[in-house]
């Protein structure tokens, strides 16, 4: 009874979702409060019956009700109940039933939080909301229902989740990157509202600014557990792989950075209104083109989903209407949005110009190296091959480059002209910066890199300039300012975390058996022994390291005999300024077992990094100038052109 009570709320929150696109669009077209308020109402029905059978759907797995195909196949009595729950968004119906939750949630907060807009924008933005979870309803009950029977050859046992996703970090992740995802969708239905109104100004920008703050929040954080995952418990060490899964979430991050940009620009000076309107609806589509790779099948990952042809085609056929329409849409109606301010010299819409610039330059260049080794197999018939991180890192870090010398501008630039004079500080300070940064490998790490000394004099630029504007501003200094300088420190921190970690790391394999010791960097590692033990679903062959004797460390190669997969649990000693890190291989002859040795200095200031930002950005969402509706603004807006 309950996967049917289940699929009958789905079936209601399709209907709700139809109905929230029909009742709104009906009120922006006749402007009539009643069909705005019925809106909402639907819009709260959705959620409810959305969040029952998403609940339902957990109470399955926590039953072990193996007569639900979903359940059968992701679950096992054996398996946590933890990881139950997560299993629920462990593969590709589940996480789908999730995606349409999350979109409910994001059309929710803008039913109840934005019901001061004028009435014209607010129902078109929730018309269009309304308009994707239809889309995202049909799809999942038409080819991906969570709860479809196992009958009449009920299992006893199910197959088991994937002893990858076994972790607490994958509890966390995905739902961070949905709720980041769909909440571009926000930014993408403003958008649809100023192209069909033909208004967008200051007070639309101020409007939107908070909704894509909150979205690039989680995403942001949504990659950096992602990262953190990757790095702890797959066993090689490795922060990001240039995984085209990972590119996937990564593109939407880089034009949503670029939209956030783009989006001061035309609070403070009217400018770049249809460039904002086009990272508006890219963004998002770019979350779509993810979603596609992703559950079509046409890529193999360790964070893909296995899905038939057949899904992929009706996502395409999802991601085509949508983007499509949508830059139709700006093609018929951009014309009415222009922007009048113009600017010359060196100055923070040039800056701001720039930056826009080289973010989606790096969306191309990423989008390139995901997706040209599918179109050469596609053309050549079913002949492979692979672009990898040669090619993106040779691509994207000058871009980057480019990219932190003017953020380091930005606290120094001015609107629409900046002082010559302050330009001079800047490049001064740069000089500085530079000098210290390269004295500081060789006092750290008795070594000297080029390019780990250009990232710390970047960063190091960064961090002066910012510190000091926070500084002269501290007696007017908003939350939104505040939020920008903290961002950019956060990103002067991953960028030395990356470079530092990326050039001075050591890594030694060897062969060992127990009782065997390795020196590295001056310290000792002692196989101690290896024992087995067993875990609630798996069997591990649990090393014991002593570290010079003070240190104990226990990495573990498991094996989940349901799955018959094994996996590689690694020992991590973590520290501000470096991690030490063990990871156990196989066995080897005579009783000896392959083991890897690392230190990675500095790897941990790469999600410090992203942390601060994503904090920065939260920050930013609470600027009273986004919590407050004047007259000024609507009276603006309604005779804005």
């Amino acid at each position: 009874m309950i996967p049917e009570l289940g699929h009958f709320a789905a079936i209601l929150g399709l209907a709700s979702a139809l109905g929230v696109a029909i009742t709104a669009f009906w009120g922006a077209f006749n402007a009539q409060d009643s069909w705005a308020n019925m809106a909402i109402r639907l819009a709260k029905l959705q959620f409810v019956v959305l969040a029952i059978a998403f609940l339902l759907l957990v109470a399955s797995f926590l039953q072990d009700d193996f007569s639900v195909l979903y359940v059968a196949n992701n679950s096992n009595t054996e398996l946590p109940w933890y990881y139950k729950i997560s299993a629920v968004w462990g593969a590709h119906e589940g996480s789908f039933l999730l995606w349409t939750l999350v979109t409910a949630s994001w059309t929710l907060a803008v039913a109840l939080r934005s019901k001061h807009l004028p009435l014209e924008l607010h129902s078109y933005v929730l018309g269009s909301m309304g308009f994707l979870n239809t889309a995202f309803l049909t799809f999942m009950l038409a080819s991906s229902n969570p709860f479809v029977r196992l009958v009449p050859n009920v299992p006893l046992q199910g197959a088991d989740l994937n002893p990858v996703l076994q972790d607490p970090g994958l509890i966390i992740h995905p739902p961070m990157l949905y709720i980041g995802y769909i909440g571009f969708a926000v930014a993408f239905s403003f958008g649809i509202a100023a192209l069909c109104t033909g208004k967008l100004d200051s007070a639309w920008a101020r409007w939107t600014r908070p909704w894509v703050n909150a979205a690039w929040v989680f995403l942001t954080v949504g990659i950096a557990l992602g990262s953190w995952w990757a790095y702890y418990e797959l066993g090689w060490g490795g922060w990001w792989f240039w995984d085209p899964v990972e590119n996937a979430s990564f593109m939407p991050w880089l034009a949503g950075t670029a939209l956030i940009h783009s989006l001061a620009a035309t609070e403070k000076r009217g400018a770049f209104k249809n460039w904002t309107i086009l990272l508006a609806l890219l963004t998002f589509s770019l979350c779509l083109i993810g979603a596609f790779l992703v559950r079509s099948g046409v890529l193999t990952s360790v964070h893909a989903f296995a899905v038939d042809p057949q899904r992929g085609l009706f996502l395409l056929g999802i991601l085509v209407v949508v983007t499509g329409g949508a830059l139709y849409l700006y093609s018929v109606r951009a014309s009415t949005i222009r922007s009048r301010i113009q600017y010359w010299g060196i100055s923070r819409e040039l800056l701001l110009l720039m930056n826009n610039a080289l973010l989606v330059l790096a969306v191309v260049t990423i989008m390139l190296g995901t997706l040209y080794p599918l179109g050469y197999e596609w053309f050549t018939g079913g002949d492979t091959m692979s672009v990898g991180g040669p090619y993106f890192n040779r691509m994207f870090i000058p871009l980057m480059i480019v990219l932190s010398f003017f953020l380091a501008l930005a606290p120094i630039a001015r609107w629409k002209t900046t002082p010559k004079e302050l330009i001079m500080r800047g490049l001064i300070l740069l000089a500085g910066s530079a000098i210290v940064s390269l004295i500081l490998p060789w006092i750290f790490w008795s070594s000297f890199n080029f390019g780990v000394s250009c990232a710390l004099a970047l960063a190091l630029w960064i961090a002066i300039t910012h510190v000091n504007s926070l500084w002269k501003q501290r007696h007017s200094l908003t939350m939104g300012n505040l939020g920008m300088a903290t961002a950019h420190l956060g990103f002067a921190m991953a960028i030395v975390g990356v470079a530092v970690t990326s050039a001075f790391s050591l890594e030694r394999d060897a062969r060992l058996t127990p009782g065997q010791s390795l020196d590295v960097n001056g310290k000792t590692y002692e196989l101690a022994e290896v024992t087995r033990s067993q875990g609630q679903n798996y069997i591990a062959d649990q090393a014991t390291f002593n570290v010079d004797g003070r240190l104990e460390m226990h990495p573990e190669r498991r094996n989940y005999p349901i799955r018959q997969t094994i996996t590689t649990e690694a020992a991590i000693k973590p520290g501000f300024f470096k991690d030490t890190y063990i990871s156990l291989g196989e066995p080897i002859a005579n009783g000896s077992w392959g083991v890897r040795i690392q230190e990675k200095p500095l790897v941990r200031w790469i999600w410090l990094g992203a942390f601060i930002m994503g904090a920065a950005a939260v920050v930013a969402c609470l600027d009273k100038r986004y919590r407050r509706l004047s007259r000024r603004d609507l009276l603006a807006h309604a005779t804005s052109q």
